[in-house]
């Protein structure tokens, strides 16, 4: 399938539900009728498994199809139609025969013309450009040229589909290289990590199996090995490389060179794995260098942030993490993160956070982040701020039960055993002749009728609490916070939103086009400067801001802004930011001052972006400037 199906396919992977075909077109930046082309293609293409399901709402992936479907599929060299594919398929016959391919024996094999393979190449070139490799022509044999650390490196980057979402999948590195039984070898390696004392890190470790394949399917083929991983292989425990060696020998009867175990033990150590919360690794304790690095970067978050990160283990797991970073860094190998999108959408501020944590250290160590490593140093940040986060205040109740042998103990002991963490039982009446216009509580949990009067906050619960009671007095608890979040919401909303700086279809042609015309008014405003503009358009080409497919959230790190204020642009038609294609710009000005307040507006903001179908209900029905603001309080309170 080509790469527009498989960004159609990709739309409805991540979509729970139908999605319309205005949806899609606007998310593909095409017309209905090409989508339409697009799904009739797939199905074409999935045939007789019917992998999309249509209706009048539109259309849905059928998952479980969808899954079988993939499982089917043959290896990419099997089924190189896309010219993605194809690129990938030429750069794997290069990289089995060293001394090159005859191009018109290729063009056969591949059962294209001449004049596509010469396409292809020029794009296998591009996607070498910075890789260490370069493609020579001899006549009408190419050969590609440079270290065999560089060529596994290009393999693995292409084979792993970066557009798509979700996890590298064992099952398909298996089809591809013929490696069987990968899970089994994944089993054992955890094992081994575990008694080094290594901590796993699970995302990134299918990646690393990715390269097991690739160099076991080397080895069998009596193709190169791995001259000499680059970067500190001293430091990974002799143990710990033995081992690697002795499980690919076990599992797939191959003994590897010492060059190769040495790369595979580097990218473990580099990618996958951490030394224990102390420190400790199997040769005792040793200095964290980078501690200081964090240390002096926690400091800077407190006060730019108000997050307190001040702990010592979680900077000390941060700078194990920093460390290995630096390294894939200046390897130019990053570690791929399946989670990228998610933790942007989802935790928007705490990604800000890694943002600003990954600006830091590209300063102190000289080196580049990508949007991955970003979300990695989000999930440290993300993780140990649910450990540390207070809980959110409980809801306050008053409970009115008679008493009979001390039945309203055995009550609030049951009520505080299932709902203790959302509830608090302030005040406990035993009598039956209740003033109920005095209880100042958020809700009333009473054994006896209440009077009508007063029934807004009050639940019915019996002596001897039932599930059912529990369900009814929780489903309150939901109903009494979405109140005090729409009042307190609405404040914080007109705190930050302007009608002045309220845009419907103010359209640009780019990212920093469109970040200059909104700061223009929000400078004309007296909200900002120009360098805060100038900062914002940095931020952009340091990680895109569209935080999800349809909004985008340009801003500068510096909290310079006089106040902090949003101009927003609402438009039908979707723009191109990044990679996604978003509807809704919003430029935000922070301010120091505003930081706390605006932190929790920000997540919820950012939140009813998320849902492609409450974002073209805002789109359509906010027509003026308070119509948005309803709008927006809905979708947040839904």
């Amino acid at each position: 399938m080509s790469d527009k199906h498989d960004r159609l396919l990709g739309l409805l992977v991540a979509s729970d539900g139908w999605v319309t075909a205005a949806q899609l077109a606007d998310h593909l930046g095409v017309s209905t009728r090409s989508v339409r082309s697009y799904v009739t293609a797939v199905k074409a293409g999935a045939a007789p498994l019917e992998v999309i399901a249509s209706s009048t709402s539109g259309y849905r992936l059928n998952r479980d199809v969808y899954a079988g479907f993939l499982a089917g599929r043959p290896s990419r060299l099997a089924d190189a139609e896309s010219p993605r594919d194809r690129a990938y398929h030429v750069l794997r016959r290069l990289s089995d025969a060293p001394l090159g391919v005859d191009i018109f024996a290729l063009a056969d094999s591949m059962y294209v013309s001449e004049s596509t393979i010469e396409s292809d190449l020029r794009r296998l070139k591009g996607e070498l450009a910075g890789s260490g490799l370069s493609l020579v022509r001899d006549g009408a044999t190419v050969r590609i040229t440079g270290t065999e650390y560089d060529l596994r490196r290009v393999l693995s980057r292409l084979f792993r589909d970066e557009g798509a979402q979700g996890f590298l999948a064992l099952e398909s590195i298996e089809r591809e290289f013929s490696s069987s039984n990968l899970r089994a070898f994944k089993t054992d390696l955890i094992a081994l990590l575990d008694s080094h004392g290594y901590v796993v890190n699970e995302y990134g470790l299918n990646n690393v199996l990715l390269h097991v394949a690739i160099a076991v399917d080397r080895a069998k083929n009596s193709l190169p090995s791995v001259e000499a991983a680059s970067g500190d292989s001293a430091a990974t425990p002799a143990g710990l490389t033995a081992g690697v060696g002795d499980l690919v020998d076990t599992h797939y009867g191959v003994r590897l060179v010492d060059g190769d175990v040495d790369y595979l033990a580097l990218l473990l150590t580099t990618r996958v794995i951490t030394r224990g919360a102390m420190g400790a690794d199997a040769a005792g304790t040793r200095e964290v260098p980078e501690l200081a690095i964090v240390q002096r970067i926690v400091a800077r978050v407190s006060e730019e942030y108000l997050v307190d990160l001040d702990d010592h283990d979680f900077a000390l797991r941060l700078a194990l993490h920093i460390g290995n970073l630096i390294a894939r860094a200046n390897d130019r190998s990053f570690s791929h993160n399946p989670l990228t999108r998610s933790i942007k959408t989802a935790y928007p501020m705490i990604y800000e956070v890694a943002v600003f944590i990954a600006s830091e250290i590209q300063r102190e160590a000289r080196i580049t982040v990508n949007d991955d490593e970003i979300s990695y140093i989000a999930l440290h940040v993300g993780s140990h701020l649910e450990r540390e986060s207070r809980r959110e205040r409980r809801v306050t109740c008053a409970l009115v039960c008679p008493n009979y042998h001390n039945m309203h103990v055995l009550l609030r002991q049951r009520l505080e055993a299932a709902l203790g963490d959302e509830l608090e039982v302030d005040i406990v009446i035993t009598r039956t002749d209740v003033d109920w216009s005095e209880l100042r509580a958020d809700l009333v949990l009473t054994t006896i009728p209440a009077s009508a009067s007063f029934a807004d906050n009050v639940v019915v619960v019996q002596p001897f609490l039932t599930e059912g009671d529990v369900e009814a007095v929780r489903r309150s608890i939901g109903r009494v916070r979405r109140q005090r979040r729409r009042i307190r919401l609405k404040e914080d909303l007109l705190q930050f939103f302007d009608a002045s700086l309220s845009l419907r279809e103010f359209h640009m042609s780019d990212e920093p086009s469109m970040i200059r015309a909104l700061g223009e008014r929000m400078q004309a405003a007296g909200v900002i400067d120009a360098d805060y503009i100038d900062g914002a358009i940095e931020r952009e080409r340091m990680s895109s801001t569209a935080f999800t497919d349809t909004l985008a959230v340009p801003h500068a790190l510096a909290m310079t802004a006089r106040r902090t204020a949003i101009c927003i642009a609402v438009n039908e038609l979707s723009m191109p930011w990044g990679e996604n294609r978003v509807n809704v710009i919003a430029l935000v000005a922070f301010s120091a001052s505003d930081r706390s307040s605006f932190q929790s507006v920000f997540d919820q903001f950012v939140s009813v972006f998320a849902d492609r179908d409450e974002v073209q209900r805002l789109v359509r029905g906010s027509v003026d400037f308070p119509s948005f603001i309803d709008g927006l309080i809905h979708g947040i309170d839904k």
